[in-house]
């Protein structure tokens, strides 16, 4: 009873910080024209919250169904397949890609082609077996580090004037949303998160490795594939929606994990979807106010997750 007390209360500490945060954020130095700042200020909230869900939700199942802390989907290059799908567009129409493509032309298509990469890496390495889905990670990275490459051999041959293009979607930025995808970021985000939250027993049990879930019952080769699409769908949203931030589900899970001492999915999940809301706006906040702009908040959480990734790998090795 007291752990769970415990849980209760670290929940509702996190629904205040953010709370107060998402207050100081949107009511503080508002200045004279307060309606522009107001909707201005809650398109960015609106979008951090999606991005909150959406980060928390694919970073924990993944790190379940791996059966590992330190491994999030940045690292099986969903984020490169976005980069390199934004890339081959602006090779191809240059400077008229926003007229041949409309911003939700282009979320739709960022949606599919990382749904159709987790179907391809799946079909392609998964089989029955204890060390399949180890391969499945290898191969991901490989094919991460390739589209990496690629990315960047494109973005030379592009013309400089439409490579600013791509720099844009190059770092996660929450200055400058596009407000024609935030309803349908949030209508996908929504389903999405319902229909896995129903899920989250299963989760539970595939916690307990794969010999434990198929023993209590569970398809785990259907569930770890069903899992791998939601995966996709919500990295999908996230990035299509404000950009990559590679580091962000790294740090936000592991922080998670270490205040809310509990396995149960639906309590971590929500729990995570609270601190990466406070962490995205306390950070926003600080870059807005105290550095007028002057740094993005993703550079800052992927210097500060690149540290933590080495600290995690020394501490595992010394394990």
């Amino acid at each position: 009873m007291e752990k769970v007390g415990t849980i209760r209360r670290n929940l509702w500490v996190a629904a205040v910080l953010l709370l107060i945060t998402a207050s100081l954020f949107l009511f503080l130095n508002m200045g004279n024209n307060w309606a522009f700042a107001l909707r201005l200020r809650g398109v960015k909230v609106a979008a951090i919250l999606i991005v909150s869900c959406c980060v928390a939700y694919s970073s924990v199942a993944f790190q379940t169904i791996t059966n590992n802390r330190i491994l999030t989907p940045s690292i099986m290059g969903f984020e490169s397949v976005y980069l390199l799908l934004q890339t081959i567009i602006v090779y191809m129409y240059g400077d008229t890609t926003f007229r041949v493509l409309s911003s939700i032309d282009n979320f739709l298509l960022s949606v599919a082609s990382m749904i159709g990469f987790a179907f391809l890496i799946y079909l392609l390495i998964y089989r029955k077996g204890k060390n399949n889905l180890y391969l499945l990670l290898l191969v991901g990275i490989i094919l991460g580090t390739l589209f990496n490459s690629l990315s960047s051999f494109m973005q030379l041959l592009i013309d400089p004037n439409d490579y600013f293009i791509v720099q844009g979607k190059m770092f996660a930025s929450f200055n400058r949303i596009n407000r024609d995808l935030l309803w349908p970021s949030t209508i996908v985000m929504s389903v999405i998160l319902i229909a896995g939250f129903r899920m989250t027993r299963t989760l539970d049990v595939l916690a307990l490795g794969r010999e434990q879930a198929i023993n209590l019952g569970v398809s785990y080769n259907r569930m770890v594939q069903l899992f791998l699409v939601i995966i996709a769908i919500m990295v999908s949203v996230s990035t299509a929606l404000v950009g990559p931030i590679t580091f962000l589900g790294l740090l936000v899970t592991n922080l998670t994990y270490e205040l809310f001492r509990t396995y149960r999915h639906s309590v971590i999940i929500a729990a995570c979807s609270l601190v990466t809301a406070v962490t995205l706006l306390g950070g926003q906040f600080v870059m807005e106010r105290l550095f007028n702009l002057s740094i993005p908040v993703s550079a800052i959480i992927n210097l500060v997750g690149g540290v933590y990734f080495i600290y995690l790998l020394l501490r595992v090795k010394k394990l």
